[in-house]
């Protein structure tokens, strides 16, 4: 897929007025990698284990820096407002027809200020005013309460309950349920 062939167009950047999204680029592997890639807590409910060396930081904005040039996907990387070389954290945008599927992270250091609440928000709606968008969802661990309430205070609604539905390596090989929560017009 190339960009041309993506049905919703997402913007290179955004704001808030705290924050700013924007495309990865090769200089944020180091940093990410200080940040949080290799905390154990920050990485407890994501689908990767905590990264071992700087390399897999480094494959993985490889990994972002191309899913932008091929259209696949839209990860930002979440900084502050005026100064946009420090990442604090990631948002993944994958789109697939109509809908917008997130996944999000942040650093342990950034918790509980409702930096992710406010990225949340301004990216759904973003991602909403786009005529052919209709849906952004995301889905969190049961267990993972902090993720829930962050979707629940940036405007998704709580859909179900996907049993089986995602291999969280950090907490065991099974799959285990995830809660659906979406935000859609």
């Amino acid at each position: 897929m190339d960009e041309l062939s993506v049905p919703i167009s997402l913007p290179e950047q955004l704001q808030t007025h705290r924050l700013s999204l924007r495309k990865p680029r090769e200089a944020d592997a180091a940093l990410i990698f200080a940040a949080y890639t290799q905390d154990p807590e920050v990485a407890r409910y994501m689908v990767w284990r905590p990264h071992q060396a700087l390399r897999e930081t480094e494959d993985f904005i490889a990994y972002c820096i191309e899913g932008w040039r091929s259209g696949r996907t839209r990860p930002y990387v979440i900084t502050h407002l005026g100064n946009e070389q420090v990442p604090i954290g990631m948002l993944e945008a994958r789109i697939a027809s109509h809908t917008v599927d997130i996944g999000y992270v942040l650093q342990r250091a950034s918790w509980g200020a409702a930096y992710m609440c406010e990225a949340m928000r301004a990216f759904s709606e973003a991602a909403l005013a786009h005529p052919d968008c209709f849906r952004v969802q995301a889905t969190c661990d049961t267990e993972n309460k902090a993720s829930a309430r962050v979707l629940e205070k940036s405007g998704f609604t709580r859909e179900g309950r996907l049993e089986r539905h995602i291999v969280l390596p950090n907490l065991g090989p099974e799959p285990r349920a995830s809660l659906m929560y979406a935000r859609y017009r």
